[in-house]
């Protein structure tokens, strides 16, 4: 059983980040995950959400339920809907407001910033997914089941995001002043969330009952195109001239063929071929805009990859290699 009021399914970036809000408001949540995952702030308790049962009994008494877990990226597909079915019914039998992480893929390709109302017309396998998994939610809302709010985020990064289109294969060789490669055309626009800014807004959400029952873009810095993003990044990393270079679907699909989640991404392409621009004025109106400067949110990125550990672990894998 839940053992305070506010519960985090998930101790991966964005649960992290919303532990470190609630703590920052003198809140202890407990955090569920199959491991019993020890997260500083936050009282573990190990759960397989996978299990009915087991998903109901790690919420009870929930007051806030903050849904941050997720199949493998190449799971979704097979494996995201049926586990936010079994967290609606662990929410609604607490009585508890459920408060979902979501991302952008639900609306597909559009001409133009993407605000909420746009339709959710994906048509890839994930954003048909995320799609309905909203839809979903809606339904329950509107039906009174439970209560529900969700914030999407583009793509994150910040410390402790490794999955990320600018997580480790992006910021870990920038830092280190070799090639990055990147996803897409390097110069179209795209908007990247920090991934605390997601968990604040998430936080946020909870707390401000105007906003239960929709979908909101959460705040996110200026937008600008990937390699400014990564000039920035290699100015603060004091790195060896930038190198960038664009990975094709045809790459993607034949490293693909061995690590599925790489596979993944060539559906995603259309994001990073085209501007990518992720409008957040509905929730600052409501919620005022808290995103972090780009530069403070890239710096802090940097210092993460660029601490004493990170080269520690950087040449003990050049000495596994050699061996």
């Amino acid at each position: 059983m839940a053992t305070t009021s506010h519960v985090v399914l998930g101790a991966g970036p964005v649960g992290r980040a919303v532990i470190s809000s609630l703590t920052a408001r003198g809140i202890t949540p407990t955090v569920v995950t199959r491991t019993g995952q020890a997260v500083p702030g936050a009282i573990s308790l190990r759960a397989d959400l996978g299990d009915p049962s087991a998903a109901a009994a790690a919420t009870a008494g929930a007051e806030v339920l903050f849904q941050c877990a997720q199949p493998a990226y190449h799971r979704w597909p097979q494996e995201f809907r049926a586990l936010q079915s079994r967290v609606v019914d662990a929410a609604a039998e607490a009585g508890a407001l459920l408060v979902a992480a979501e991302n952008v893929y639900g609306y597909g390709p559009v001409s133009g910033p993407l605000t909420e109302v746009l339709p959710l017309a994906a048509t890839t396998r994930k954003g048909r997914v995320r799609a309905q998994m909203w839809r979903d939610l809606a339904d329950a809302h509107q039906a009174g089941r439970l209560r529900v709010v969700a914030g999407r985020a583009s793509d994150f990064f910040g410390p402790g995001v490794t999955a990320s289109a600018v997580g480790d294969r992006f910021f870990g060789p920038l830092c280190r002043g070799e090639r990055v490669d990147v996803v897409g055309d390097p110069d179209r626009l795209h908007t990247y969330t920090y991934v605390p800014d997601f968990g604040e807004a998430l936080v946020r959400l909870s707390e401000t009952p105007a906003t239960w029952g929709h979908a909101w873009h959460v705040p996110n810095a200026t937008t600008v195109t990937t390699r400014e993003f990564a000039t920035i990044a290699a100015g603060l990393a004091a790195a060896a001239p930038l190198r960038l270079r664009p990975v094709r679907a045809w790459q993607l699909r034949l490293v693909g063929s061995m690590v599925p989640a790489v596979r993944e991404i060539a559906e995603m392409l259309y994001e990073f071929d085209e501007d990518h621009v992720v409008d957040h004025t509905a929730y600052t109106s409501v919620l005022g805009d808290h995103a972090t400067p780009l530069e403070d949110a890239v710096a802090a990125t940097v210092a993460e990859y660029t601490a004493p550990r990170r080269h520690d672990e950087h040449a003990n894998r050049l000495l596994r290699r050699r061996a």
